[in-house]
């Protein structure tokens, strides 16, 4: 018999994501997928997942769906509690951890203590429909599945179609009230700065505002970036991780569900575990960019 998921609540926003669609930015279609690419990938190596799995991304917390056939379930990125009843029987486990979950079992899980993302991979996997070779919803270009809403029931695929051969259980990441440092390859257009203004984009601290989500982290500063070239500059293709600074001199940070191009310089572009990292931070979180070469 198929397995599948039932959701009862989808808290703030849960979406189905996976490594993302990769390809079709000459198509003005973002790559999305999991925003915590690593902890999207712990999440599916401790079910023995392939990597490329559909997991459930849930902001904040407060997911609650029922698994009918059972199933082996993992959690993993923000931290927070996670509870399993059936038949009368409670289970109060947390998140980055791993559960034998039987059928008819509902699962919850609670609003997360830090960090901003949690990941659920179930063995085989959310076998949503893909589009464009991904089972990812994109929130600004409207692909993919829609987000998880009550009563919504999802597909697991069969845990036979799984080749992955190895589990890593996932240690829980550190979320401290300080400053979060990420790591920055310069350019491709941060000579469009004077040289005050990129020395100051790698020693200010920058605060996350509240204007952010999956397209994009809004920072604030108290040094606004001022450009040395005021010319308009022709719309660039964009990528997960750029950090593009529009005329106010805040950078944005995109994300995965980024418009595929974008018309305001880069002043440089978060390395892939940086990505990870921005994708738990929360409005208010502390910001520190690092200048890192990829060579």
């Amino acid at each position: 018999m198929e397995n599948s998921i039932t959701i009862i609540h989808p808290g703030i926003l849960t979406t189905v994501q996976d490594l993302g669609r990769v390809g079709y930015g000459s198509m003005g279609v973002s790559s999305s997928g999991s925003f915590d690419l690593e902890s999207a990938a712990a999440a599916n190596r401790m079910v023995v997942n392939d990597a490329d799995a559909a997991v459930l991304e849930c902001m904040i917390g407060g997911l609650e769906f029922r698994i009918e056939q059972g199933a082996i379930v993992a959690f993993a990125g923000a931290h927070g509690p996670v509870t399993v009843e059936q038949d009368g029987h409670k289970i109060t486990t947390s998140m980055n951890s791993r559960l034998v979950v039987g059928a008819g079992s509902t699962v919850k899980v609670g609003t997360f203590e830090a960090g901003l993302r949690g990941y659920i991979a179930i063995r085989g996997g959310i076998d949503v429909e893909p589009v464009l070779g991904s089972r990812s919803t994109d929130t600004l270009g409207k692909l993919g599945p829609t987000p998880l809403r009550a009563g919504m029931t999802l597909a697991v695929g069969d845990p036979a179609y799984s080749t992955a051969s190895s589990i890593a259980i996932y240690p829980a990441p550190g979320y401290s009230g300080e400053s979060v440092r990420l790591d920055v390859v310069p350019g491709p257009r941060n000579d469009w700065f004077t040289e005050g203004s990129i020395e100051d984009f790698f020693t200010e601290t920058w605060t996350l505002t509240q204007e952010s989500n999956r397209v994009g982290l809004r920072l604030e500063g108290t040094k606004p970036l001022r450009r040395a070239i005021d010319r308009e500059l022709a719309s660039e293709g964009m990528i997960p991780g750029a950090i593009q600074v529009p005329s106010s001199g805040q950078p944005i940070i995109f994300g995965p569900d980024h418009p595929a191009t974008g018309g305001y310089p880069v002043i440089g572009a978060l390395t892939r575990q940086s990505l990870s990292r921005a994708g738990q931070l929360v409005p208010g979180a502390k910001v520190r960019f690092r200048r890192v070469r990829l060579y």
